[in-house]
């Protein structure tokens, strides 16, 4: 297994704007964060439609090498960013081989620790031979926890839990699929993850027994990140990639959020589509959100974070910041 830990603590500034939006706005766990805020999201959220306008307030340029983002999760004073370093693609097969359509290629895995300003503080490396594809990060209190996973699917995965005061990171155990992303279920304790896709939901114990499985309602998007948020939900951003019609060059990226119960039944509660564009042109929930919420005099400011581009796009990886006043 690859560790490794590089500190950057002292970084030049690159950018002073996420400051502005407010200590009050950041995603801290629950423990560290203002009684309730998860609460007012869920209401926030429930209320937000294809009307709703999002107004871009800051941008922040990542001035170091993040290779292809998956994940993202922004507290009250840091960011945490997994991101997988592609070193050989994997390549598809003309035939399944063993169960698998392509091959594994080669890569390292990251977990960057950033300040709010940007700035690198931290570039934990994550791999296990041929799982080396962190996914969706989950952080409470001062651990984060995030699957490991062959760049494939149907594949295996190692779901890891890096202690975020010492950066010690440690197996808990292992996956028989690809498990794009986790959160812990605050109130049960267990982790919840999704695989390739989204399509298939897990439910393990901390020590890795499987205690539930169900298979995802939505085909409308593959989700790409998750957040745990208040009474035992999640909340999900995702991209599908839709063709053109035939004879017609070019494509379309649907991005959109869904906030799904984990309790019996595991239904989704509301969704809806968002159709922002990243500078090198993708939708902006292609890969890494976070969406945080703040009480005001008339409702409630939601600020969304999002960092959608790689760092060999047009203008390497973006943190996008925009909000939404969401009022009654």
């Amino acid at each position: 297994m690859r560790i490794r830990h590089a500190s950057f603590a002292g970084a030049t500034t690159l950018v002073a704007g996420i400051a502005a939006i407010a200590t009050a706005a950041g995603s801290a766990p629950d423990d560290a964060r203002p009684q309730g805020r998860d609460e007012l999201l869920v209401e926030a959220f429930d209320r937000v439609d294809r009307s709703t306008e999002l107004t871009h307030v800051d941008t922040i340029d990542l001035d170091f090498e993040t290779f292809h983002p998956q994940a993202m999760e922004v507290t009250d004073d840091r960011i945490y960013l997994s991101s997988v370093e592609i070193i050989e693609a994997p390549e598809h097969y003309e035939e399944p081989d063993g169960g698998y359509d392509r091959s594994p290629g080669r890569g390292v895995g990251h977990v960057f620790v950033l300040d709010r300003e940007g700035n690198l503080l931290e570039d934990i490396e994550i791999s296990d031979g041929d799982r080396y594809h962190p996914g969706g990060i989950d952080v409470h209190g001062d651990t984060l926890y995030v699957p490991v996973a062959e760049y494939r699917p149907h594949s295996s995965s190692d779901i890891y839990r890096i202690d975020l005061d010492t950066y010690e990171v440690t197996r808990l155990f292992g996956v028989d699929d690809h498990i794009g992303g986790v959160v812990l279920d605050q109130q049960t304790r267990r982790l919840v993850g999704q695989s390739w896709g989204s399509r298939q939901f897990y439910e393990w114990s901390t020590k890795g027994k499987q205690k539930d499985s169900w298979r995802n309602e939505n085909h409308f998007l593959d989700y790409q990140d998750c957040e745990y948020v208040a009474s035992r939900k999640t909340l999900c951003s995702g991209v599908t990639g839709l063709p053109a019609q035939p004879g017609v060059d070019g494509g379309y990226e649907l991005g959109g959020f869904a906030m799904i119960d984990l309790r019996d039944g595991h239904r989704i509660l509301h969704e809806v589509p968002l159709q922002l564009w990243s500078t090198a042109g993708h939708v902006i929930t292609r890969n890494t959100t976070d969406l945080d919420a703040e009480p005001t005099a008339d409702g409630t400011r939601l600020t969304l974070y999002a960092a959608p581009d790689d760092s060999e796009e047009e203008a390497g990886t973006q943190v996008l910041v925009y909000t939404a006043d969401i009022t009654g």
